[in-house]
């Protein structure tokens, strides 16, 4: 089988795969908008664009040095990009929670800070790759201001 002809493939199987929503059936896709290796826009709210952003926060949070968790809380725009696998560009909003780091419960049961002197949020820009017939994902980018 050729590289082109397995390419050909991969991107077929990627975007049938991603057609499938959560109840087994199949949702329509832009067909004409997506050709592999161009970022199109993505719903925000699709499970691929919520795990990627929410990879993304794990990333920041490994990295900060603040003693409280950070979660999204607002996915502003996110883009797809069909390379070697999927590549997630995404303009998300993080706030801290009330969880600390030492604690390590799921990011889904912490509440954002309701203290004034507390709370803090961050613009943040992740490019999250992932690579699912390896099952790796990997945030390439994480910048946060």
């Amino acid at each position: 089988m050729s590289f082109r002809w397995s390419i050909a493939v991969f991107c077929f199987l990627t975007l049938f795969d991603a057609a499938r929503t959560s109840s087994g059936s199949f949702r329509q896709l832009p067909s004409s908008r997506i050709n592999p290796g161009f970022p199109v826009p993505i719903n925000t709210n699709d499970p691929g664009v919520r795990k990627a952003a929410r990879d993304g926060v794990y990333k920041y949070n490994n990295s900060s040095n603040d003693i409280f968790l950070f979660k999204e809380s607002c996915i502003n725009k996110a883009m797809v990009q069909v390379v070697r696998g999927l590549k997630y560009n995404l303009h998300v909003d993080i706030a801290r929670t009330v969880c600390t780091k030492r604690e390590h419960p799921s990011l889904d049961r912490c509440h954002f800070q309701k203290q004034k002197k507390l709370r803090q949020k961050f613009r943040c820009y992740f490019e999250v790759w992932l690579t699912p017939w390896l099952q790796k994902t990997e945030v390439l980018v994480s910048h946060c201001q």
